[in-house]
């Protein structure tokens, strides 16, 4: 058979098989069949040269003759099936709107952690406060002696935490030298209070700053312990600080939190790096201050007292003002105080929560509620 026979069988071949396909995915494989790289009428174009020259042009002609007929006609195919495969597609997708609507997926947003962590620094912030930052895995120097707890102090035994030095060794243990834990060892900071001598190492008063972070503690988790939580410590240095201030600022953080008809009372406490120290209570929200409900019950959530604990404070010790380098924070000219409070424990106290450990279970019913 000759080569221009062979091209006209190939065009009628073909031809009819695109008639025939159902399909735009049959059309492909026609497609590469027929025109593709390794296709026969491919083959015959690539081999004219090796036709005898009287045969070449009638030959090449005619094969790009057939080759664009049968562009042609896989396109017209093309066009007819693919409209007629979405007309089915469509009909098969069609919504039947009688059906209850499908509930969109949510996207993320803040915890409530977070979320109350920066709601009680845009409030530091409006009282002139700074955020900083520090280290989570804290010198024992930092976390203990500089704040007033020198080694064997009894006070570092409420706040057993994580020592992840290999020389380093858990409270009651000897160390090589005969003595406890001391500047030396490295662990798990049990407060962010160590950024009070460190943002004073930095900064000339005076100074008013708040350090939010994680701190961890050999806590057993419950329903009001966590062995890892967060913290907001602040600290305000200035030649004319006064409990008063410190009184004043508090009570003004409380109504930003709690509303602004909350009292606060300050109460004789103990604290190794503040003196004097006070525990601060806030008027409770949920009985308005009285101890009992509208119906009469006692209140659950002050134990009836009328008055919820929210954090520890006082004026800094001397002491702490000593371990500052250079001298800059002379305690015969300077006076300041300090303060610490659990974020967990304000956003369980504002939104009314049960457990603590809800907190951290990721459960998305608890999660999507805020």
């Amino acid at each position: 058979m000759s080569t221009l026979a062979r091209i006209k069988e190939l065009e009628a071949e073909a031809t009819e098989a695109i008639s025939a396909a159902t399909d735009t995915a049959t059309l492909e494989e026609l497609r590469v069949k027929y025109l593709g790289r390794k296709s026969e009428l491919t083959g015959i174009l690539r081999g004219i040269g090796s036709l005898p020259p009287e045969e070449r042009g009638p030959v090449g002609k005619e094969a790009n003759r057939v080759r664009g007929a049968l562009e042609e006609a896989l396109e017209r195919s093309h066009e007819a099936l693919a409209a007629e495969e979405l007309q089915r597609q469509l009909e098969a997708d069609r919504v039947d709107v009688t059906l209850p609507g499908t509930r969109p997926v949510r996207t993320g947003h803040l915890h409530l952690i977070t979320q109350t962590r920066r709601e009680i620094e845009d409030i530091f912030v409006g009282l002139g406060y700074r955020v900083l930052d520090g280290p989570e895995v804290e010198h024992d120097f930092y976390n203990f002696t500089a704040l007033n707890h020198p080694p064997g102090h009894p006070a570092r035994m409420l706040q057993d935490t994580f020592y992840v030095d290999p020389a380093s060794l858990p409270e009651g243990v000897r160390n090589e030298e005969g003595l406890p834990p001391g500047p030396r060892d490295v662990l798990l900071r049990t407060h962010t209070s160590p950024n009070q001598v460190r943002a004073m190492e930095v900064s000339e008063p005076p100074l008013f700053v708040i350090v939010p972070g994680t701190v961890y503690r050999r806590d057993t988790m419950d329903a009001t312990h966590l062995p890892m939580f967060s913290q907001v410590e602040g600290l305000a240095v200035s030649e004319d600080v006064t409990l008063a201030d410190l009184a004043g600022t508090l009570q003004e953080v409380a109504r930003a939190l709690f509303g602004p008809e909350r009292e606060t009372r300050l109460k004789p406490d103990f604290f190794p790096f503040t003196e004097p120290s006070v525990q601060v209570d806030v008027s409770c929200f949920r009985c308005n201050g009285t101890g009992k409900l509208p119906d009469g019950s006692r209140d659950g959530v002050c134990k009836g007292t009328g008055w919820i604990e929210i954090l520890g404070a006082g004026m800094v010790d001397p002491n702490v003002f000593g371990f500052v380098q250079d001298g800059r924070y002379d305690p015969e000219r300077i006076q300041g105080f300090a303060f610490g409070m659990g974020i967990e424990r304000i956003a369980f106290l504002k939104h009314g929560l049960p457990d603590l450990r809800i907190f951290y279970e990721n459960d998305v019913r608890f999660l999507e509620q805020f």
